[in-house]
């Protein structure tokens, strides 16, 4: 198989959790209990990227390192980078641009809507999306084939494998 990309939205946070600011905001019970399913998922799927970036938010942070853990992967091994946090589709798609060539499996782990419009337009708007209209719920997880590199993705040129959500996992 050739490059796949892993989209992956952070797990629930906590709103009432004392954080001064969004950026700040940690997991809840929630999501300290799916963060790590997704992990487990990734491993029983040999999907052990490569190439990892997340969104600096603490939510986020946590997320991956979950993940990380999981997987045996250091925390060192990730890379932050502020679009991520928030950024738009187009944001996300000069990240994707950044990715090393030689990697063949890339995480990246941020925040809706830019995530679910990132999805959306790699692979179209036909998917298993659930009743309420929601695709990348908090924690849901996007595997991903792409078709060429990581610079020359145009709309709709990726294939959308699997997208799981954490209550699949329970």
């Amino acid at each position: 198989m050739g490059r796949q990309l892993i989209l992956l939205r952070h797990a629930k946070s906590s709103w009432d959790s004392g954080a001064e600011r969004d950026f700040d905001r940690p997991l809840n019970k929630r999501g300290l209990r799916n963060a790590p399913r997704i992990g487990q998922w990734l491993k029983e799927k040999r999907l052990v990227p490569d190439h990892i970036i997340s969104s600096p938010a603490r939510r986020a942070e946590l997320t991956v390192n979950a993940v990380m853990g999981e997987l045996g992967l250091t925390k060192d091994g990730v890379v932050y980078d502020d679009a991520l946090y928030m950024g738009d589709s187009h944001a996300l798609l000069q990240v994707l641009a950044g990715f090393p060539d030689t990697a063949k499996c890339g995480l990246m782990v941020g925040h809706n809507p830019g995530l679910e419009d990132l999805l959306l337009y790699l692979c179209g708007d036909a998917g298993p999306w659930a009743r309420d209209g929601k695709i990348m719920v908090t924690a849901a997880v996007a595997q991903i084939a792409m078709r060429g590199d990581w610079r020359n993705v145009t709309q709709g040129s990726c294939d959308l494998l699997e997208l799981v959500r954490p209550k699949q996992l329970e």
